[in-house]
């Protein structure tokens, strides 16, 4: 396991890469980021910001996605994996939206987490990017990244490295370091070929080792 001192040299590399890291989710406000995440799980952001593209056009308060039938909505986001949970999904969350918080978006988490379709993940993507509050979503990339480099540990589950990052990360960091650890496994620390042979982390990489010295065996 990484110490902290090590863990911050990996996280100063991060931010020289991708100084500009930041949620792909392309959206105007708190609504429409909570559609957004909603939609990407199990699929793409590039997917998702194609469909609300026009989707966001289309559809601007929750009254909107009410006044269509269900049946439309689903082939407004056909393209997208599981749109017919979805699409109920975001019906039932509209709902609650008017009949409980005025048609806004709450910033509580534990109000997040009650909607339809949103996780512990979306709504901690929603407090952070949304509202300010720092937060540490984990996302396929982020637990990745943080076992493959020794932060968290092998067998912990999403919840445990989530706590993990928080317990070893200053909580003014947690919202950079979310956008940060994804930047760094979607563009550079693949799940399939990550570029460990160029990676300047991989004196403190546990994986990266392990993957260097069987190539070079081979």
């Amino acid at each position: 396991m990484l110490n902290k001192k090590q863990i911050h040299i990996c996280l100063d590399e991060m931010r020289k890469m991708f100084p500009e890291a930041h949620c792909e989710l392309r959206h105007d406000n708190p609504f429409e980021l909570v559609i957004a995440v909603l939609l990407s799980a199990q699929c793409t952001d590039v997917l998702v910001n194609k469909v609300t593209n026009d989707l966001f056009k289309k559809y601007k308060r929750p009254e909107d996605y009410l006044d269509v039938t269900l049946d439309e909505l689903q082939q407004d986001i056909r393209s997208i994996g599981l749109y017919r949970n979805k699409a109920k999904n975001i019906r039932k969350l509209c709902e609650i939206l008017l009949d409980e918080h005025g048609g806004d978006v709450p910033e509580n988490h534990e109000e997040l987490v009650k909607l339809p379709g949103v996780g512990r993940k979306t709504a901690n993507v929603v407090v952070s990017v949304a509202f300010g509050i720092p937060a540490l979503a984990v996302d396929t990339h982020v637990e990745r990244v943080s076992k493959r480099l020794g932060i968290c540990r092998w067998k912990d589950n999403v919840l445990e490295v989530e706590k993990t990052l928080m317990k070893r990360i200053p909580r003014e960091e947690w919202s950079e370091t979310h956008h940060r650890l994804i930047f760094f496994g979607r563009y550079h620390c693949k799940a399939q070929s990550p570029q460990c042979d160029v990676c300047p982390l991989v004196d403190l990489c546990r994986e990266g080792q392990k993957r260097l010295k069987k190539k070079a065996r081979q």
